[in-house]
């Protein structure tokens, strides 16, 4: 087992990784608990792979629990997926002192994380994230939301975990296309300031999409200690350190609005899209090589991961997709901040271009890739 900690003061928390720890969580949870209870929320798809395991480590550990199972999908992470899990909390006696488990992937991560900041003004709750996406992104960092119509993201609060747990054999059951979309944020730490990290990607991403366990184990453990180190730099994104996460964020949410955050087009691959055309929209604008840009593009297709409008399911004007971006959480005094890049592992943000830049970027030079 590897294990490090999110430096945070007094809220600072350990991040356990190791294979076959979902057996063992009972050990792991019990001394942070102030009465042997829990609570479980899962969705269907990982509740009938991990829930019985998780259960039965936790009885082990003389802990009583009770669990909540959900639909599985971004529909989830709603108001009406929140209302429905707070009252359960509620209904099931949540005290502020107990820890609520997140069974499952980055939608019931954000969700509990969200219901846990408010449900009696904050309880605590711990990341047990099964999917390569939030075991290397979503599960640290204390980022919680719901989506809403006007776009993703936008109702939440920063609610750090007590504790995160990855079990790496979990991404063993999941599909090829789950796997594919925490990849591209595996490769979005290398983009951003390890270009030593995105050359390995490009030799080992294909080991590790299908099944190389050493190459799994690198990469998690390699992305949630440049996280952790990001976060514990600027927990809340007030100094444009934190802000280098979104790096393709921006333009990838757009296509999640265009395609009705569905399963048209899933986060991961709206990111490795958006990434692209971070690069790709620098190039133009003189800020990087277009050798870079094709470079991302290349590695991110050879894993068959979106890299142009077209092969992310987008045919549509810029106009459409700057307007989605104008709605980003990120908007600050009427601008957007970009996440670009004068290079691979040198991206940084700016304000210097407007959304009518973008707009004709994906009108023109972006629009030559569909």
């Amino acid at each position: 087992m590897e294990s490090l900690i999110v430096e945070l003061g007094s809220r600072s928390y350990p991040i356990l990784i190791g294979d076959g720890l979902i057996r063992d969580i009972g050990d792991h949870v019990a001394p942070l608990l102030k009465r042997p209870r829990t609570m479980i929320v899962t969705d269907t798809h990982v509740a009938d792979h991990y829930l019985t395991a998780l259960g039965t480590s936790l009885a082990m550990a003389n802990i009583s629990f009770s669990s909540f199972v959900l639909d599985p999908g971004e529909g989830t992470k709603s108001w009406a997926g929140l209302a429905r899990l707070t009252e359960w909390l509620i209904g099931e006696g949540v005290e502020r002192g107990d820890h609520v488990i997140a069974l499952g992937g980055g939608v019931i991560g954000d969700l509990v994380g969200f219901a846990c900041s408010i449900v009696k003004r904050g309880c605590n709750f711990i990341q047990v994230p099964t999917t390569l996406l939030a075991q290397v992104d979503s599960s640290v960092g204390g980022k919680t939301a719901i989506n809403v119509p006007a776009g993703k993201n936008l109702i939440g609060a920063f609610h750090q975990p007590a504790l995160v747990v990855i079990d790496p054999t979990t991404l063993e059951t999941l599909p090829r296309r789950e796997l594919g979309a925490g990849y591209a944020e595996v490769v979005k730490y290398g983009l951003i300031d390890d270009a030593d990290f995105f050359a390995w990607c490009e030799e080992h991403g294909a080991a590790l999409l299908a099944g190389d366990s050493a190459a799994r184990h690198k990469a998690i453990a390699h992305s949630v200690a440049a996280k952790a180190r990001i976060v514990a730099a600027d927990e809340r994104e007030t100094q444009d350190i934190r802000a280098l996460l979104n790096l393709g964020h921006s333009f990838g949410h757009a296509l999640e609005a265009e395609t009705g955050y569905s399963d048209r087009l899933l986060h991961g691959e709206a990111v490795a899209a958006g990434m692209v055309l971070a690069h790709q929209f620098s190039a133009a604008n003189g800020l990087c090589s277009a050798a870079d840009a094709e470079r991302v593009r290349a590695h991110l297709a050879s894993v068959d991961l979106p890299h142009s409008l077209a092969s992310a399911g987008v045919n549509t004007d810029g106009a459409t997709l700057a307007g989605h971006m104008a709605h980003d959480k990120k908007v600050r005094g009427g601008k957007l901040p970009l996440i670009l890049t004068r290079g691979i592992g040198q991206s940084f943000v700016t304000e210097d271009y407007g959304l009518d830049a973008v707009a004709a970027f994906l009108d023109g030079d972006a629009s030559a890739d569909r």
